[in-house]
């Protein structure tokens, strides 16, 4: 029985089922990759490449209510949440597009000692196989093939099992867009036929949205076999409230920070490190408002999701912490809940909790509110509130993370370059940098 199958959250109902790929496609799909790989950037240029992703961009906007309709039922996305993912998508599409020239111009080096010219010159490496996750199914397709095909390289698409519906129709308008055969393969395989294909010399590097374990376990087969990896691991992202000058719009935006997706975005807002003298008020405000969200919340991603976090939270209360919520959990729907008194020795102190669920801890200063957002095993996003632009700078240089965001949520952009550190993994997507990771900089030194 195949692995892959679109299941509605908000039903349970298994609205169609995809075959695994046969040992044969994967050896198709390979051979495909690489064939093209050998030609396609030797034969065009980055202009007629930007061109082909501006055109796939153009036909997001063109199907956006059929994306969007296609993954509220693969992983229960409200739907203004989906449509605005569709339209980030074409937005990414279209930066790539309009700076790939820019971006893999050739890079002029002054000469210490010696006559002639050197430069550097930007090269596509070959295949890249991409293993993406299932909480923005076109958002994390678009950050990664975006760059990568301008640049020149082909792409083997594995996306999650739940998704197949979703990554099938955008293997279509990769097509569609005017991408040859052979530069954008989707294939649903098997995490056995995955480690044969990171092995296989036709595959160059492989990058990776997901957990710890599999990012652990890409990395583990990418290095045996001499192929760079990016990884992006999720994150359990500190919101740091020092001082405010309008705490209910500071409430409003925690809000948004923990509910984005549902609560199932690897930089949300999950912990909640305010100051002592807000602490009291801003718990108040801040669970009425993630409570009163609880009418209208969206399923999790399934029912399986819905019930890893109602063991956290049980766990985190049989801890010693205080739950406040309004219920429990109904199949794949889990109400929001704030989560306060937590000590480091709860079983919750350490994990991300994927899922409209905060916790909040109470600093007496600032440095005790750095200590708490970087007693963490991850880095990857994090969010700074203060009226002391002073402060705010101090705290984020600080701040153990690959990003972060002072005074605003929702500040991401296709310009912004997206990753983490420790064990939220590393390298970059987005912006120049996210161009810069699969990309040969080869010198070229003339003497005369």
């Amino acid at each position: 029985m195949s692995e892959y199958a679109v299941t509605d959250p908000a039903t349970g109902e298994v609205v169609a089922t995809y075959p695994t790929a046969t040992d044969a496609e994967i050896e198709a799909a390979l051979d495909a990759t690489a064939k093209t790989g050998r030609t396609w950037h030797r034969t065009t240029t980055v202009a007629e490449r930007a061109a082909l992703l501006r055109r796939l961009g153009e036909l997001h906007t063109e199907r956006r209510d059929q994306l969007a309709d296609v993954i509220v039922r693969e992983m229960g996305k409200p739907r203004d949440e989906a449509l605005g993912e569709v339209d980030f998508c074409a937005a990414i599409y279209g930066y790539y597009a309009d700076n790939a020239e820019a971006f893999l111009a050739d890079e002029s080096i002054d000469l210490l000692e010696g006559e002639g010219t050197a430069v550097v010159r930007r090269f596509p490496i070959g295949v890249l196989l991409g293993i993406m996750p299932w909480n923005f199914p076109y958002y994390q397709v678009a950050r990664f093939a975006g760059p990568n095909l301008v640049v020149g390289n082909t792409i083997l698409l594995k996306h999650a099992p739940q998704c197949p519906e979703s990554a099938e129709l955008l293997a279509l308008l990769f097509l569609e867009a005017g991408f040859p055969q052979g530069a954008y393969v989707d294939i649903r395989a098997t995490n056995d036929q995955v480690a044969g294909i990171i092995a296989d010399p036709r595959v160059a590097a492989v990058s990776l949205t997901g957990s710890e374990r599999a990012g652990a376990a890409v990395a583990e087969v990418a290095g045996r076999n001499l192929k760079k990896c990016v990884l992006e691991l999720g994150g359990s992202d500190p919101f740091i409230l020092l001082s405010s000058d309008d705490l209910d719009a500071t409430v409003a935006a925690a809000a948004a920070a923990r509910l984005d997706n549902t609560g199932q975005a690897c930089n949300a807002g999950k912990r909640f490190i305010v100051a002592d003298e807000l602490y009291d008020a801003f718990v108040e405000k801040f669970t009425a408002k993630l409570l009163a969200a609880g009418d209208g919340i969206a399923p999790l991603s399934s029912v399986r999701a819905a019930e890893t976090l109602e063991a956290q939270v049980k766990a985190a209360e049989e801890g010693g912490a205080t739950v406040a919520s309004m219920g429990g959990r109904r199949g794949a729907y889990y109400p929001p809940a704030v989560i306060t008194g937590l000590t480091e020795d709860n079983p919750a102190y350490g994990q991300e909790l994927f899922g409209p669920v905060a916790t909040v801890y109470r600093a007496g200063s600032e440095d005790e509110a750095v200590a708490i957002a970087n007693d963490t095993p991850f880095g990857l996003g994090s969010y700074v509130f203060t009226t002391d632009a002073a402060q705010a700078q101090r705290v984020a240089d600080r701040i153990d993370a690959g990003m972060v965001f002072v005074n605003g949520v929702g500040a991401e952009g296709a310009e912004l370059p997206f990753g983490g550190v420790k064990r939220s993994g590393f390298g970059r997507e987005l912006g120049r940098f996210g161009m810069e990771e699969f990309v040969n900089k080869k010198l070229i030194r003339t003497v005369r």
